[in-house]
């Protein structure tokens, strides 16, 4: 008889982000939290905005990027910390599986908790500021998907580099959101740009640099967690 044969890296990934996704989907708790955050943080920028000091087009992309980058900060410390109760993280390393897939089904679980928020930060963006991006949104999306992988990708190894001290909450963005500015500027510029009715080749460098970023620091992210976590 042949032996059983582990299953591959996309697959244990894929099933370790159905299982994180599975329980923030029955408690809800950082999903609402992160969502209630951007809303309330897109209600008071817009309260205290002057119109007639800063034009809606300069201000939106900045509350938008800003806000994003606070909001998803607020799950990504769940990413490690839902095995920390119950030691599961223990299970994960004493299976036969690669470490990188440990981190491949964290980030895509985070990915998917990003995005979903969001999804429902943009549009209230651009209903607040009474934004027209007209086909300009589909590329927004674009770039809050590259955005998305940007955000979790240094997100996800960082929580994992902190999960285990005594103030990850507080460490956690000190050390992560240094390296969102690299992701929230090229996002800001680029729809900045798609605002003011700017063709998509003007746009591109900004896009570039998301895409570069996402490239470089998610290979290096993938190579570096095996050391980060304990054995």
């Amino acid at each position: 008889m042949s032996e059983l044969q582990p299953p591959g890296t996309m697959a244990v990934a894929l099933m370790i982000a159905r299982k994180d996704l599975a329980i923030e989907y029955r408690t809800r708790s950082a999903f609402f939290s992160s969502l209630v955050f951007s809303l309330l943080g897109v209600s008071i920028f817009y309260m205290v905005w002057d119109p007639t000091a800063v034009r809606p087009i300069d201000m939106a992309p900045g509350v938008l990027w800003t806000i994003f980058a606070f909001a998803g900060m607020l799950g990504l410390h769940r990413a490690f910390g839902l095995e920390l109760q119950t030691r599961a993280m223990d299970g994960l390393l004493l299976a036969p599986v690669p470490r990188e897939a440990i981190f491949l089904g964290k980030a895509l679980s985070n990915l998917v908790y990003v995005s979903a928020v969001l999804a429902v930060t943009i549009p209230a963006v651009v209903l607040f500021y009474n934004l027209e991006f007209g086909s300009g949104l589909l590329i927004l999306g674009g770039i809050g998907i590259l955005a998305a992988v940007g955000l979790v990708t240094v997100g996800t190894l960082f929580s994992s580099m902190t999960v285990h001290t005594r103030f990850a909450e507080l460490l956690l963005p000190m050390l992560a959101l240094p390296f969102f500015i690299p992701v929230v500027v090229p996002a800001a510029q680029a729809s900045a740009k798609l605002l003011v009715g700017a063709e998509l080749r003007t746009v591109m460098p900004w896009i570039q640099v998301l895409v570069a970023f996402d490239l470089m620091f998610g290979v290096a992210c993938v190579l570096a967690f095996p050391f980060t976590i304990e054995d």
